[in-house]
């Protein structure tokens, strides 16, 4: 039978006449596929929460990594992650470049091995996307690509190899990470978060106009194409078309909408609102708790893991580090990732303290998450201070002030309004902190176009402290 999680392999891949299953493998390429338009979607969900100074500085720190983290990983990182000769901490040398996977089938299973190598690449690809979320608005464009390239490598395929690859020393504890909660999302948040301390906060951290999200919709498109993702995240991580990728599939919906349920009534009872926000955020909290138990677990513990996460894991968005994480890839990521890491040892059919299994396997995956966490720390800040001592990591008061778009893009997200009508037709209004023009405003509006004569012929109207323009044209000048 096919391996129910990918640590659950036998190693070496062998050369021959294997039998490749068609369904198998279209599966793992639809879920390969899937897993890495959530680097997009991430890029999306980033981009909606910052300023409109830093949206494409944003979008790029995490599109950046479908290129810079895939070729490494290809060259190297894969064989660091799943080579066999290393030993219980680190792969080896043995695959590098995918030398001899051309015409071989990934052992304990039916599919391809480079079909393998893909998916696992989609998951270094989009954990190393993770950490721009806490740095994003004041990191070097240039020395972001650096670090990200130098963690894929030094932090990300050993941790894989201690969970997933052969002889790992966690995956021989027999703890459970089924598609990543240690793997990718543990890992990148704690870098993320000590990136973010080393770094230090943004000059405008803390003020209230700075903290709200220029773009709701793209927040929740990214939303969208992440949840839509995590379908192949977890279910291709049965690595077959089979119950088990069924049983991810149906768990990882389960915790996302309990989840988001819960997180939209606990933001209307504590402050009045049905927040979309608060929605997402829900749902992303749920997806990554269930992450590392998805196969593991019956639909009605997928339920319940996600109702307790967002228990679990709300207060953390709430409480102040010290550190300006700037999207709160910690709470999102790594709280989420740990309470569902751990949840696992209670709810698993197979040890779980719930079915008999006694504290064991609670303690191991306490364990694993520990030890995920102190590595990934530690090594975030040896690959910073000895970047530090090579170049400068952060750019300057000046130009992040004036956003990072067009400093280091020489670009905008958005197009300044074009001068519409006649010279002079522009006229300035205050706007309300709603950022709607107040009603006395409309009242003074209305009547300098009427004096002016301008109503005919076209008006742009701009709010001050806003994005955004309120373009008010006639039918005669459209």
């Amino acid at each position: 039978p096919p391996p129910t999680s990918m640590s659950e392999t036998t190693f070496e891949p062998t050369i021959g006449a294997m039998e490749i299953s068609a369904g198998d493998t279209a599966w793992m390429l639809t879920s390969s596929a899937m897993v890495l338009l959530m680097t997009p979607g991430l890029a999306f969900f980033y981009g909606g929460l910052v300023n409109d100074r830093n949206v494409l500085n944003t979008i790029m720190m995490s599109f950046i990594s479908m290129g810079v983290v895939a070729v490494p990983w290809m060259v190297v990182g894969f064989s660091l992650a799943f080579g066999s000769g290393g030993g219980a901490f680190i792969g080896d040398f043995s695959y590098s470049g995918l030398a001899g996977l051309e015409e071989r089938v990934w052992p304990g299973t039916k599919i391809p091995a480079l079909v393998f190598v893909v998916f696992q690449m989609t998951f270094a690809v989009i954990g190393a996307a993770i950490i721009s979320g806490a740095v994003v608005e004041r990191m070097r464009f240039s020395a972001y690509i650096i670090f990200i390239v130098i963690w894929s490598l030094l932090v990300y395929a050993p941790i894989c190899h201690w969970v997933w690859g052969p002889s790992g020393w966690i995956e021989a504890l027999g703890a459970k990470d089924f598609a990543g909660g240690c793997v990718v999302h543990m890992s990148s948040s704690v870098s993320a978060l000590v990136l973010a301390k080393l770094i230090g906060p943004r000059i405008r951290h803390g003020k209230k106009e700075e903290a709200q999200p220029h773009n709701v919709p793209f927040l929740i498109l990214g939303a969208a194409l992440l949840w839509f993702g995590w379908s192949g995240f977890n279910g291709g991580s049965a690595l077959a078309a089979d119950s088990v990728a069924a049983l991810a599939l149906i768990n990882t919906y389960q915790a996302a909408g309990s989840s988001l349920i819960a997180w939209t009534l606990l933001e209307r009872w504590r402050y009045h609102r049905w927040s979309s926000v608060g929605a997402v955020t829900g749902a992303i909290v749920g997806l990554v708790a269930i992450t590392p138990s998805a196969g593991y677990v019956t639909p009605i513990s997928a339920c319940l893991i996600g109702l307790i996460s967002v228990v679990l894991v709300y207060p953390s968005f709430q409480v102040n580090y010290g550190i300006d994480d700037s999207l709160d890839a910690f709470p999102c990521h790594g709280v989420s990732g740990f309470v569902g890491t751990v949840l696992t040892g209670f709810f698993a059919k197979q040890g779980g303290l719930f079915y008999g299994g006694g504290f064991h396997l609670v303690g191991v995956q306490l364990l694993a998450a520990l030890a995920v966490a102190i590595f990934a720390a530690s090594m975030s800040m040896l690959i910073y201070g000895a970047m530090r001592l090579c170049m400068r990591i952060r750019v300057s008061a000046e130009d992040e002030l004036d956003g990072l778009d067009e400093v280091l893009h020489r670009q905008l997200a958005y197009t300044p309004v074009k001068p519409y009508g006649p010279p002079g037709a522009r006229i300035d209004v205050e706007a309300d902190p709603g950022g709607a023009a107040s009603s006395g405003d409309e009242d003074d509006l209305s009547e300098s176009t009427e004096s002016s004569g301008l109503a005919d012929d076209g008006l742009i109207v701009d709010h001050k402290h806003t994005s955004l323009s309120l373009r008010v044209l006639s039918a005669q000048t459209v």
